[in-house]
């Protein structure tokens, strides 16, 4: 029997260290954490639940005219973002004012607003107005949008002060038809914000843009036709508009579907500053919100292709600002 034990135990005790030893091994080699980048964790997760901005909803406009009806309608609210100056001057009855900077603030402890129908975002030419609703949007406010052309189309009066002092056609002899190829593509910007979880690389996100002035992220028609080449140039338009004129070195990307990771966004660059160019402004100030979330340094360019081709687009029917636009609301003074 002592012999039985002690053959039992020479057998049992080297396993015994063997599989200690494997233990101790695996504890001081614990596998590789994750190399999947911030980046890549926020755009899965705005793929899969915030694609607006690739969907046929987007740009989310109603007209002055529809805002205009529903004045009285509970369920519409009218959120103004501009100055509290133009505010006073003339605003839409019962518009809210509310500052850039604290609309994250004032949907989330001021109104509820799952309680309306839309919220109405209104500016001065409709594309600041536009940049936000998109940034609200991808928060995860899908009854926001924004008044087309802001209170431009309301009065004569805010229309001269914005939109009919900006559009020109100085650049129209300047445009190119030769089309210009993508990129292939590469890596996605580095965001370093130290969280981990995507609503939580969101957040962090929407407060630097939500606190961030709109205006550092225009640019201006001219100073891109003066150095085209210092800009990597988006072309937002369909590709019949884009081959009748755009602006030198300008790439054209399909609206409503093409910045996805299947499609072509890993095609714009990481260290080049990328402009937005469309129709109106107040599209890609949609998409210039979307590309700054994921960390790309892009800018809306102000007024869009009424800023240098105004004519064109008019001849064209191919949304030209014009004083067809203008109503005579009333406004509270």
């Amino acid at each position: 029997m002592k012999k039985q034990i002690f053959y039992l135990l020479a057998f049992v005790l080297p396993l015994s260290f063997a599989i200690s030893g494997f233990s101790k091994v695996k504890e001081s080699n614990p596998k590789p954490l994750s190399s999947t980048s911030e980046t890549e964790i926020l755009l899965e997760f705005l793929e899969a639940n915030r694609n607006f901005i690739n969907t046929d909803e987007a740009p989310a406009l109603v007209s002055a005219d529809e805002v205009k009806k529903n004045l009285k309608n509970p369920k519409y609210h009218i959120i103004d973002i501009r100055s509290d100056s133009w505010f006073d001057y003339g605003h839409l009855k019962d518009a809210n004012n509310v500052k850039s900077s604290d609309l994250l603030n004032y949907f989330e402890k001021s109104i509820t607003p799952s309680d309306f129908d839309k919220i109405v975002l209104i500016c001065y030419s409709g594309q600041s107005a536009a940049y936000f609703t998109s940034l609200l949007r991808i928060a995860g406010y899908d009854n926001v949008h924004s008044m087309n052309w802001g209170m431009s189309s309301w009065r004569v009066d805010f229309a001269e002060n914005s939109w009919l002092k900006n559009t020109k056609n100085d650049f129209a002899d300047k445009v190119e038809t030769s089309a210009n190829e993508k990129g292939t593509k590469g890596t996605l910007p580095q965001l370093n914000t130290g969280k981990t979880e995507a609503e939580a690389i969101l957040r962090a996100r929407l407060e630097e843009l939500f606190a961030t002035p709109y205006k550092e992220s225009i640019a201006k028609s001219s100073d891109i036709f003066a150095n085209p080449d210092q800009y990597y140039i988006v072309d937002y338009n369909r590709l019949d508009r884009y081959e009748k004129g755009h602006i030198p070195n300008a790439i054209q990307y399909q609206p409503n579907g093409s910045l996805t990771s299947t499609a072509d966004l890993l095609t714009l660059p990481t260290d080049k500053k990328i402009v937005v160019n469309g129709t109106t402004g107040q599209e890609t100030a949609y998409v210039v919100a979307y590309l700054k979330v994921l960390g790309y340094d892009a800018s809306n360019i102000a007024y869009g292709a009424n800023s240098y081709m105004h004519k064109t687009l008019k001849d064209n029917g191919w949304g030209a600002f014009t004083k067809k636009e203008v109503n005579m609301y009333p406004v509270i003074e």
